[in-house]
């Protein structure tokens, strides 16, 4: 059985940095997506940033050259450094994992079927 488990939010002021993590465990697909969402109370949630197991990433307009998704394959651990922080990436983080063949490029929060159970990250101007 597939486990993610986020770590790592907090609160900071608006140009900050924080490190998120997620272990992750019960993987056993070579080929695989991983991605980061957010949430913000009554709005819907919204990709981040999306890491295959190819290497390849993608990342949502909103935080390009902020924001920056990574994994260490020896640790299962996927990593989101969030720098350069502003109130509006104040939310409640998600990680999350889709077995089987799939691209950064094109996944979508459809495509996942494993999720975490959110860290808060709240930054302050």
């Amino acid at each position: 059985q597939v486990q993610l488990v986020e770590s790592g939010g907090g609160s900071v002021q608006a140009g900050g940095s924080l490190r998120l993590s997620c272990a992750a465990s019960g993987t056993t697909d070579r080929n695989y997506c991983l991605g980061w969402f957010r949430q913000v109370s009554g709005k819907e949630r919204e990709g981040v940033a999306h890491i295959d197991s190819d290497g390849s990433t993608s990342y949502a307009d909103s935080v390009k050259g902020r924001l920056t998704i990574s994994e260490d394959h020896a640790k299962h651990t996927l990593y989101l450094q969030m720098n350069s922080l502003k109130p509006e990436d104040t939310a409640m983080y998600y990680c999350a994992l889709r077995e089987g063949y799939c691209y950064a490029s094109g996944v979508g929060i459809n495509d996942y079927n494993n999720w975490g159970q959110g860290t808060q990250v709240t930054v302050s101007s």
